[in-house]
């Protein structure tokens, strides 16, 4: 049995469901209202709130820990991130540390702000929406558990409803997925966001996997149960100070990598970002039009030509032109990792706030940046071979430079390492680790290594169709085809033999083999717009309801 929406028996309305209630299905919903014919809208929220995204879930973060994207970067829904934080109290956003006098729009705020902020743009979205003629229901703490494409329409099923809901279409944009935690273990976190941040961490020795922003985030977690960081204005050179509380003096947090690098500080540059003037997106569409073959040495070239253009003192001092798409990021690491990481980092921080301040541009910072948006589209299109060149190369230069973290994470862990608490530690290839019940150890070809606790904070992981956490058309889409997604440009699921064309896959995890730096707050606004667009214009039968 189908149970439709509730509506009038004379109305013809397309019954769109939104699975998953982040940043993603916002954005899809907000393009969705300001079509013409009305529609049928359920958003379902396994979560208690729509509209949060589990990396700005005040549950899953502390306060802590800062977004790595400001307001002049994150596309409006009813208004920009730096009018509704200009609309908040005085003594709301000082609850989060931030001065409301002092707000402007290239500011790194707390994670769970931003998590505020789509909360109530999700509530406005609904009422703007149904304004507009919308019948739009919210299910929150409502898990989509199974979901099945037929000829002539979807049916899907929850944990809160008894028989299966039948709708049009479906956007899949479930987010991130972590691995769960082990029943009763602490001495290891398969994630941050699995627990960390209501469990009660000891005082002693904790390893942390990875030393991005959700590496640096984790650390602060730690930090912050068992001391605070105080500002000391008369003293410049070191004005962030970490203070240890009595009987935390065992404290002694490890972040590790293969390499042992820490990232760069965000750096300052236009937005919106001015164009390139070699390697445009139309020059490589036509090589990748000219085939797989050659095409990674053949986008690499360009991006050579266009970093000499942007700066050629930079590119002389690499010795670019003795580069290829395999050396590069060799060249492009070797002075950083011949350095103490801390004394790179400390140096590279008054550089970038010395930079923003004066408005100043790094010219071949601005490029990679700009340029690991052109270079993208080719990763689909490489032979197996290039894949892997590209991906233990190129790959790690361009993540290198658009995951540069708020400079404030940087400050932090220099007063970490002032403070005697903090330590960096590099892997190698070769590592292998053994979580036991009270302690986990790392062993390496160098050494090894015994904390009362790790966490791994490594990041997403690319998914394939064996991982949808919806079985039917899980069985589905591997009974039709391989592992990976076959999608359109909207989204859409290429499997017109089980009706695939109505569901659009909108979940990051399984985006990113085919898109291997899909990530961040302007890709979901990007993602949830085309979607929205296309079930707004894609033609349908409809039904009476």
């Amino acid at each position: 049995m189908l149970i439709l929406p509730v509506v009038s028996e004379t109305e013809l309305m397309r019954r769109i469901a939104l699975i998953g209630a982040g940043p993603t299905s916002l954005y899809t919903l907000a393009t969705l209202i300001h079509g013409e014919a009305p529609l049928c809208i359920t958003l379902f929220e396994e979560g208690d709130q729509a509209g949060v995204g589990m990396p700005y879930d005040e549950h899953a973060n502390h306060r802590a820990m800062l977004a790595n994207i400001a307001s002049i970067e994150i596309p409006p829904l009813t208004q920009s991130y730096l009018d509704w934080l200009r609309a908040q109290s005085s003594g709301f956003l000082a609850d989060y540390g931030v001065d409301k006098a002092g707000l402007h729009d290239r500011q790194f705020l707390p994670r769970v702000l931003l998590g505020h902020y789509f909360r109530d743009q999700c509530l406005a979205l609904v009422r703007a929406g149904r304004q507009r003629g919308h019948r739009i229901t919210v299910e929150e703490r409502c898990r989509v558990l199974d979901l099945a494409a037929d000829s002539d329409g979807l049916r899907l099923w929850t944990d809160r409803h008894g028989a299966p809901l039948a709708f049009d279409r479906a956007v899949i944009a479930t987010g991130h997925v972590w691995p769960s935690p082990a029943s009763g273990n602490r001495a290891y976190f398969p994630s941050p966001w699995t627990g960390l941040i209501d469990a009660d961490l000891p005082a002693a020795p904790v390893g942390i996997l990875g030393t991005s922003l959700s590496g640096i985030d984790a650390a602060l977690a730690v930090a912050v149960q068992h001391g605070h960081f105080e500002e000391q204005p008369d003293h410049p050179e070191h004005s962030l100070r970490f203070r240890l509380r009595p009987g935390s003096d065992d404290l002694r947090i490890t972040l590790m990598s293969r390499t042992g690098l820490l990232p760069e500080a965000d750096f300052y540059c236009p937005i919106p970002h001015q164009p390139l003037q070699v390697a445009t997106e139309a020059r490589l569409d036509r090589e990748i039009e000219a085939g797989a073959d050659g095409l990674l040495d053949r986008a690499f070239d360009l991006m050579i030509q266009e970093l000499r253009r942007q700066d050629p003192a930079w590119s002389a001092r690499l010795g670019l032109e003795e580069q290829n798409a395999d050396t590069f990021a060799g060249a492009y690491f070797e002075e950083r990792a011949r350095r103490n990481p801390f004394h790179w980092a400390r140096h590279n921080l008054e550089e970038v706030e010395r930079n923003k301040r004066a408005r100043h541009t790094v010219p071949w910072r601005y490029a990679l940046l700009r340029l690991h948006e052109v270079m993208e589209p080719i990763a689909p299109h490489l032979t197996e071979a290039d894949r892997q060149r590209f991906d233990a190369g190129l790959r790690k230069v361009f993540v290198d430079n658009y995951a540069a973290v708020p400079p404030e994470s940087i400050r932090r862990l220099l007063a970490l390492r002032a403070a005697g608490v903090l330590d960096l530690r590099a892997l190698g290839a070769d590592y292998r680790m053994e979580v036991g019940n009270d302690h986990t150890r790392l062993i390496a070809d160098h050494g090894e290594y015994r904390f009362a606790v790790v966490i791994n904070a490594r990041g997403q992981k690319p998914k394939d169709l064996n991982d949808l956490p919806l079985p039917s058309l899980r069985r589905q889409l591997l009974d039709h085809g391989g592992p990976l997604p076959l999608l359109a440009e909207d989204y859409s699921l290429r499997v017109p033999a089980i009706g695939g064309h109505r569901i659009a896959l909108a979940a990051l995890p399984f985006l990113m083999h085919h898109r291997p730096f899909v990530q961040g707050i302007e890709v979901c606004a990007e993602i949830g717009t085309a979607v929205g667009r296309s079930l707004i214009e894609t033609p349908l039968v409809q039904h009476p309801l």
